[in-house]
């Protein structure tokens, strides 16, 4: 697959440079399981609840929160997000034609009603959403933690996905459970029925407790998705360099499956400092909020090797996160949502890296609406701009400040962000407005 290396990345910064200067003159939170059992994902969002209610859907569009007046901001909206990271300057992309494929496990049995409030309040065109579950759809129970911990991170998948990529149809694929061979049914059906454009998952485990043969079935799919050109995300996890045992009892080093896969594009975190009314981008630093005992996940497989278009070429092993994301809880993005059981209609403030993943999977859709095809794995290109400072410059924001250590119960050192890849911030956060167009040509 990785063949003429040289040539190619030789081609692909000349491409690259192209489009720099192309979009340069056309511009001029959520409970997880009770219990990590092995074999069981957890949604991104934690193992602490990362969510806090900020208020009742408002009838005026668009509404301001208290939350995002605060300095520095203390949560955003669409509008706020979009400006942060330049996607409001791609005017003429919207996601559509293109489809996006959400896994999830369980159910929110308010998810369509939820999403079309978060549209028409955030001034959003109206959801084309579709739900499926294509090994049955498990009845919710509101009593049961970890069902109303997944609903939540429906409800922050679908809405976020919409608000990067609005026009694009969002395919909302349930798994009957989270158990790893379910989940994987669920993402076997999106890809042998060739569904989706790109496909988005917002949950994780440390690769070490999932089955091995599990874990092969995983690689062997993924494989297949990339040969039919289906781009693959997945979030980091919220813990830092740390992951929870196999056992639930502690946390210990570890990176975090699927996001490890080097077919995967891994989402790591940040905590975003921006305008919270304009949206305006002042920085960002290593998402680490030792209050939450969370932080951007990151570390090193213990699975597979370095990829051949993963750089630095020194590494150990497979690296993760690839790129980043806001991901902060003081700082978090607002979503509607009805099945928490605290009441119906309230406004959310999310954090963890679960946002990232979709929102990458709407920056990803609009590429492919601007190609007219599918990207497919999206790293080699990714890792190739960095080859150039010019490009990578333009279109990645380089995070170089904080680091991902785990302080919780136990403490798990972490790793530092520098200029360049690091395995806290990846490559860094996106600058929509060169980066869409320079992936949808060399994707």
């Amino acid at each position: 697959m990785y063949r003429n290396l040289t040539y190619r990345r030789s081609r692909l910064i000349a491409a690259l440079l192209a489009a720099v200067a192309l979009v340069a003159a056309a511009l001029a939170a959520t409970p997880a399981a009770q219990a990590h059992a092995i074999g069981q994902f957890t949604p991104a969002i934690g193992v602490h609840p990362h969510y806090s209610v900020e208020g009742h859907a408002q009838p005026q569009t668009p509404p301001t929160f208290s939350c995002q007046v605060t300095t520095p901001a203390g949560c955003y909206a669409p509008a706020q997000i979009r400006a942060a990271y330049s996607v409001d300057k791609l005017t003429q992309l919207n996601g559509a034609g293109t489809t996006i494929a959400i896994v999830d496990a369980y159910q929110s049995p308010t998810a369509a009603h939820d999403l079309s409030l978060f549209s028409s309040m955030f001034e959003l065109p109206t959801p084309n959403l579709q739900i499926v579950a294509p090994d049955g759809l498990t009845p919710f129970d509101q009593n049961d933690p970890n069902q109303v911990g997944w609903a939540g991170e429906i409800t922050l998948d679908i809405e976020w996905a919409h608000a990067i990529a609005p026009a694009a149809k969002l395919l909302l694929v349930l798994a009957k459970s989270n158990n790893d061979a379910d989940i994987l049914s669920a993402t076997r059906y999106v890809v042998d029925h060739n569904l989706a454009d790109v496909i988005s998952q917002s949950f994780g485990e440390a690769e070490q407790c999932m089955d091995p043969a599990v874990f092969n079935q995983q690689t062997a799919l993924f494989a297949q998705a990339t040969r039919k050109h289906i781009t693959l995300l997945a979030s980091s996890g919220d813990q830092g360099s740390a992951q929870p045992t196999c056992d639930g009892s502690s946390f210990f080093k570890a990176a975090s499956t699927p996001a490890t896969d080097p077919n995967v594009t891994a989402v790591g975190g940040t905590i975003l400092d921006a305008n919270g009314l304009t949206g305006a981008y002042n920085g960002e630093t290593v998402w680490n909020e030792p209050a939450f005992a969370a932080a951007g996940g990151g570390g090193f497989s213990v699975k597979f090797g370095t990829p051949a278009y993963q750089v630095p070429r020194h590494l150990p092993s497979r690296g993760v996160p690839d790129v980043a994301y806001n991901a902060a809880i003081i700082g978090g993005v607002l979503a509607v949502w009805s099945s928490s059981g605290q009441g119906a209609n309230l406004v959310f403030r999310f954090g963890g890296t679960s946002a990232g993943s979709p929102q990458w999977a709407g920056l990803v859709a609009l590429a492919v609406q601007l190609r007219r095809g599918r990207l497919g794995a999206i790293n080699p290109a990714l890792y190739t701009i960095t080859l150039s400072a010019k490009v990578y410059g333009a279109t990645l924001h380089d995070i170089t400040v904080g680091d991902n250590t785990y302080h919780g119960d136990v403490t798990v050192p972490g790793f530092p962000a520098k200029p360049g890849w690091d395995a806290a911030t990846g490559l860094g956060t996106p600058k929509a407005n060169v980066l869409v167009p320079a992936l949808a040509l060399v994707g």
